[in-house]
C-alpha cells in the first residue's frame, strides 16, 4: 500500500517515492503498531497526518489514503480533491466500500478535473467492530471485511469450518462470494494485477473458522504467560504499556494535596529480541530470564570497568606493559560494543519496571492461585480448595477475578449446581461486590446451546506445581517471586476437525497447502494464539526433518542396493531407513 499498490523492490539502492499518508483513527491504531516512524520515513513517507485535520495544500507531492468507508470520511475526501491538496491519489478503504460512495468520490473528482489524479482505489485490511445485534448484519459485515482481506491477501482459500453455528453461515456466505466473484472473469478481482501481491495460484491458504461458542471458559481464563499478563493487569494497547509511578517513597504530610503520579510508557516492538523471545514464556521463566540478563550485563559491565583500570596502569613495570598491550584489543572491542550495550540495559530497564509490575498484581490479587484453580476447573483434577472460600476470601483478587472464577466453573461443570448451591455462590459473589449480569448472561447462553448436558471437553491439560520459584528468590534478584507458584504450562487438547465442513470456491482438490489462517467468529484470546504458535513451531520442526530425510533417503538406498552383503556402516542406517520411509508415508 505504502508503495503504490505495487511490490517493493528488494536489495535497492535507490530512494523511495516521497509521499503524504493521510489515515483516519482506525487506520492510526492499524499503522501505529506495526512501523515506526523511521520505518515510515524509509518507505518515503514525509508527512502522516489524519484526514480530519487542518492540512496545507502540497501539489508536488502523491497521496496515499488509509481510511473506513464512512460518510465522513468520503466527504472529506472530496473535499480534498477539490481543494487539489495533492499531486496524485490512492485510496485505499480498510473495509468494502459501496458502489453509491464510490460514485460520490469519482463526481467529486469529475468536478474537480481530477479524474487523472486519482490513480488507484482499492480495499485493504480490515477491522470489523461491530455493534448491531441483527445477526444476519452481523453475518454479513464479517463475511465482507475477510472478502476484502482475501482480496488484499490475493489468494483464494480453502474453508474449513465446523457444522452448525455461525462459523459454517460465515463460511457458507464467504465461499457464495468468492464464488460470484469469481464466476465473473473480467472483473474479478483475483486475477491479474491483484493477484501479483499474493500467493501464486497452486499455493493457496488455508482458512480455518472457528466459533467462540464452542469454548466459552478460555477467554475468562487467568493466563500465566508474559504478553497475556501484561494484557490482562496493565494498561496495554497497540503495543505500548502505559504505567503509573509515584513521586516519591514518602507519603504526603496530613492535609497537604497528594503527589502527582508520574506515567511511564514503554513499547513493546518487534525490534525488541527479549520481548519476541519470550512474550509467549510462562511468567515465571520471564523473571528468571530478566535476571539472567541483568546478570550477563553486569559481567560485561565489570570487564569494561576492568579493562579501563588496566589501561590506566602507568610506570615501566614489563608486566604492566604486557598487559596492556593484551588488553588493548579487548578494550576497544568493548568500546565499539558499548551502545548495544546500552541499548541492552535500556530493554533490561523496561522489561524489570514491566515484569515488576506484573508481580506486583499476581502477589496482591494471587493470581497464581486463580490460574492453578481454574486450570484444575477445565482440566476436571481434583480440587484441593473450595471455590466458596476463594470467592469468600477478600484478599484474594478482585471482585472481577471471583466472577472470572465462578464462570468457568459454571461452564465447565458436569453438571449444573442446584439451585440452593446457586443461591449460596450468589450471594458469596455479591457480599464480594461482584455484578451478576454476565452469570445471567452465561445462563441464557448454556440453556441455548445445550451444553449443559454437555460441556467442552478441555482435554487432560491441567498444571504442575513446581513449588516455589527458587531461582530468582534470593536478596540479589530483581524479582523476589516468593509467596508465587512456578506453573508449567501443558496444552490442551483439541477436538478432532473430522466434521468440519469443506468449501472450496475454485473446486480444486489435492491443492498443496503451505499457509492457514484461522479466524474465530466471537473474538479470539492469548491463550489461544500462543497455543497456534507453538503448533507451528513444531510443524515447522517436522517439515525441516522431513526434508532433510528426504535428501538422505536415496543415499541410503542406493548404498543398500549396490552392498548386498550389509557392511557395517551401512547396517548402522536399516532400521531408521524403514523409519523414514514411514515418515514420508504419513506426510
Amino acid at each position: 500500500m505504502l508503495n503504490f499498490n505495487a511490490a517493493p523492490l528488494k536489495n535497492t539502492a535507490a530512494e523511495p517515492v516521497w509521499k503524504v499518508l493521510i489515515y483516519d483513527r482506525f487506520g492510526q491504531d492499524i499503522i501505529s503498531p506495526l512501523l515506526s516512524v523511521k520505518e515510515l520515513r524509509d518507505m518515503g513517507i514525509t508527512l502522516h497526518l489524519l484526514l480530519h485535520s487542518d492540512r496545507d495544500p502540497i501539489p508536488d507531492v502523491p497521496a496515499v489514503y488509509f481510511v473506513m468507508p464512512t460518510e465522513e470520511n468520503i466527504d472529506r475526501i472530496c473535499q480534498d480533491l477539490r481543494n487539489q491538496l495533492y499531486e496524485s491519489y490512492f485510496l485505499n478503504f480498510i473495509s468494502a466500500i459501496s458502489r453509491s460512495k464510490l460514485e460520490d468520490v469519482a463526481s467529486a473528482a469529475l468536478a474537480a478535473n481530477a479524474v487523472a489524479q486519482v490513480t488507484k482505489v482499492s480495499v485493504s485490511i480490515n477491522r470489523a467492530d461491530i455493534q448491531d445485534t441483527d445477526m444476519e448484519a452481523i453475518m454479513d459485515t464479517i463475511v465482507d471485511s475477510l472478502f476484502c482481506f482475501f482480496v488484499t491477501l490475493g489468494a483464494v482459500p480453502i474453508i474449513r469450518c465446523p457444522r452448525g453455528n455461525a462459523a459454517e453461515m460465515v463460511a457458507v456466505k464467504l465461499d457464495k462470494k468468492l464464488r460470484e466473484n469469481l464466476r465473473d472473469a473480467r472483473n474479478s478481482l483475483f486475477t491479474g494485477e491483484n493477484m501479483a501481491a499474493g500467493q501464486f495460484s497452486f499455493q493457496r491458504p488455508l482458512f480455518v473458522l472457528a466459533d467462540r461458542n464452542v469454548d466459552m471458559a478460555t477467554p475468562l481464563h487467568h493466563t500465566w504467560t508474559y504478553q497475556a499478563l501484561i494484557h490482562d493487569v496493565l494498561d496495554y494497547e497497540l503495543n505500548r504499556v502505559v504505567m503509573e509511578e509515584g513521586a516519591g517513597p514518602e507519603p504526603s504530610p496530613a492535609g497537604a494535596r497528594p503527589k502527582k503520579k508520574n506515567r511511564k510508557t514503554y513499547d513493546l516492538t518487534a525490534a525488541d529480541k527479549f520481548w519476541q523471545k519470550h512474550k509467549g514464556s510462562p511468567f515465571p521463566e520471564v523473571a528468571e530470564s530478566v535476571q539472567e540478563e541483568l546478570d550477563t550485563y553486569r559481567a560485561q559491565e565489570d570487564e569494561v570497568k576492568r579493562l579501563k583500570c588496566i589501561m590506566g596502569l602507568e610506570g615501566e613495570d614489563e608486566g604492566a606493559i604486557s598487559m596492556l598491550s593484551d588488553n588493548t584489543a579487548k578494550l576497544t572491542s568493548a568500546v565499539s560494543s558499548l551502545p548495544e550495550l546500552l541499548e541492552k540495559k535500556r530493554l533490561i530497564d523496561l522489561h524489570t519496571n514491566v515484569a515488576t509490575a506484573v508481580l506486583n498484581h499476581i502477589k496482591s490479587r494471587k493470581l497464581d492461585v486463580y490460574f492453578e484453580y481454574e486450570e484444575k476447573l477445565m482440566s476436571k483434577s481434583t480440587l484441593d480448595k473450595s471455590l466458596l472460600d476463594i470467592i469468600s476470601d477478600p484478599d484474594a483478587g478482585t471482585p472481577e477475578d471471583k466472577m472470572r472464577l465462578f464462570l468457568i466453573y459454571y461452564i465447565t461443570a458436569q453438571q449444573a449446581p442446584s439451585e440452593s448451591d446457586l443461591e449460596q455462590y450468589k450471594t458469596a459473589l455479591l457480599d464480594a461486590g461482584c455484578d451478576l449480569s454476565p452469570l445471567n448472561y452465561i445462563k441464557q447462553w448454556k440453556a441455548f446451546t445445550k451444553m449443559a448436558a454437555t460441556p467442552a471437553n478441555y482435554g487432560n491439560s491441567g498444571v504442575k506445581p513446581m513449588g516455589l520459584f527458587s531461582r530468582v528468590m534470593n536478596s540479589g534478584s530483581q524479582l523476589v517471586m516468593e509467596g508465587v507458584k512456578n506453573l508449567v504450562l501443558k496444552q490442551h487438547v483439541s477436538k478432532e476437525t473430522d466434521d468440519y465442513r469443506y468449501f472450496d470456491p475454485k473446486m480444486l482438490r489435492g491443492i498443496a497447502v503451505f499457509q492457514a489462517i484461522v479466524f474465530v467468529v466471537g473474538g479470539g484470546n492469548y491463550i489461544e494464539y500462543q497455543n497456534l504458535v507453538d503448533y507451528a513451531k513444531v510443524l515447522q520442526y517436522c517439515e525441516y526433518y522431513c526434508e532433510y530425510y528426504c535428501k538422505l533417503l536415496p543415499v541410503f538406498c542406493v548404498q543398500l542396493l549396490r552392498n548386498v552383503s550389509h557392511p557395517p556402516h551401512i547396517r548402522h542406517y536399516e532400521g531408521k531407513q524403514l523409519c523414514f520411509l514411514s515418515l514420508f508415508h504419513v506426510r
